[in-house]
């Protein structure tokens, strides 16, 4: 590999030991180091996020059992061309009994059909096959193809997994061999940004480094490279604004007659009355909210009301929502609550759902663990039972601010 390959491939675990976040399968006495300690390669699916080390685990296996390794990918590649190498790996053993994996990236996206044409090679033990999907087997694989292999269920990797293999990639002589520091938030940001994706960071990573005129990548550096910023300014708009603005302050301000003035500005200046209503809708749930849940109902009522009838015959339905709004009880807890909400669903990292809060419609997810320890409310008194619903790092955490 040279300079010009990804940071990405150059960065590849070259050894199971390097493989950050699968030590449930990987650990010592783990399913996939029993397969190699044992010297038996069983046919599997490796079913998990991406960039968690599907491919990297079929690729090291290939290496560990002096394997002949042929990758396809579901996307691109046809059920007739693996049939003919499936063949060929069929003569392989026979004459030389050299093992052959065959990996079919994105296996889910073979048809049913497709995916029987693996069958006869799987009963014969002609080939080792390694599929792997981020979309749920039970769902998108054929029960005669699941029961003939190993599923292995794979995770996002942690922000501490990233975090580590961002300062590897940095001091790596496959990587960027000490040519740059970072920012401990410049790499915090990528880590959270990243998903669990190591893949995603790595990128993000090679991206800032070739962005900057620096040895050093700074936060702003990283953000200019992996966000896209879309800011609109129309100056000539300003009053449309700002009307806009007092309109929803008077309501804000409960002043119903303020409200009023605004709104008959704003409608015989010939703005459009559809916009208006939403701006409604939006202050019935962002400023009155739980306050007064009806406020929602008035707002989308006159919405409805004008879109129906028009104007001029509709404005009194705009009236009457304002009127309404601007005496209503006030609360942005809801508001709040779900801003925090949203600020902790982008900047942290994407956890699993908890395994006891997943459902388990089919026996493969049962036995991987979907749904255990559930306890349903119902049985309770009360439909009350303390319970667990938030991903780990978040537990304790409350939203909606009594």
């Amino acid at each position: 590999m040279t300079e010009k390959t990804p940071l990405a491939d150059r960065m590849r675990p070259e050894e199971f030991a390097e493989i950050l976040g699968q030590e449930h399968l990987l650990g010592g006495g783990r399913p996939i180091q029993r397969q190699i300690e044992e010297g038996r390669l069983f046919s599997m699916v490796l079913f998990g996020p991406p960039g968690s080390g599907k491919t990297t685990i079929a690729r090291l296996l290939a290496r560990k059992f002096a394997a002949e390794f042929v990758s396809f990918s579901a996307a691109t590649s046809g059920i007739v061309e693996i049939k003919k190498f499936m063949e060929q790996a069929a003569k392989r053993k026979q004459l030389y009994n050299i093992e052959t994996i065959i990996f079919i990236d994105e296996i889910h996206r073979f048809n049913r059909a497709q995916q029987d044409a693996f069958l006869p090679y799987l009963e014969k033990g002609t080939i080792a096959l390694i599929g792997a999907t981020t979309e749920n087997p039970s769902f998108e694989l054929n029960s005669s193809l699941i029961s003939r292999v190993k599923v292995y269920m794979l995770y996002p990797l942690s922000f501490e997994n990233i975090k580590s293999i961002l300062h590897k990639a940095l001091s790596s002589e496959k990587g960027l061999r000490n040519k740059f520091q970072m920012d401990d938030d410049a790499l915090h940001f990528i880590a959270n940004i990243s998903d669990g994706d190591a893949r995603v960071a790595l990128n993000a990573l090679e991206l800032s480094s070739l962005a900057t005129k620096k040895t050093r990548i700074d936060l702003k550096n990283v953000e200019e490279v992996v966000q896209r910023k879309a800011l609109r300014y129309d100056k000539k708009g300003e009053e449309h604004y700002n009307l806009i603005s007092a309109l929803h302050k008077s309501l804000r301000g409960s002043d119903a007659d303020a409200g009023l003035y605004w709104l008959a500005r704003m409608l015989e200046a010939g703005e459009d009355p559809l916009y208006i209503a939403r701006r409604l809708v939006r202050f019935a749930v962002e400023d009155v909210g739980l306050a007064d849940p009806q406020a929602l109902v008035i707002a989308v009522a006159a919405k409805d009301a004008i879109d129906f009838i028009g104007r001029p015959e509709g404005d009194l339905a705009l009236a009457q929502c304002v009127a309404y709004l601007a005496r209503a009880p006030k609360n942005n807890r809801l508001y709040a609550g779900y801003e925090e909400a949203k600020e902790d669903a982008l900047k942290t990292q994407a956890e699993p759902v908890p395994m006891h809060i997943r459902n388990a419609p089919t026996p493969l997810m049962k036995k991987l663990g979907y749904g255990k320890g559930y306890k349903y409310p119902h049985d309770y008194p009360n439909a009350e039972v303390e319970q667990e619903y938030m991903p780990k790092s978040l537990r304790g955490k409350k939203y909606l601010k009594e």
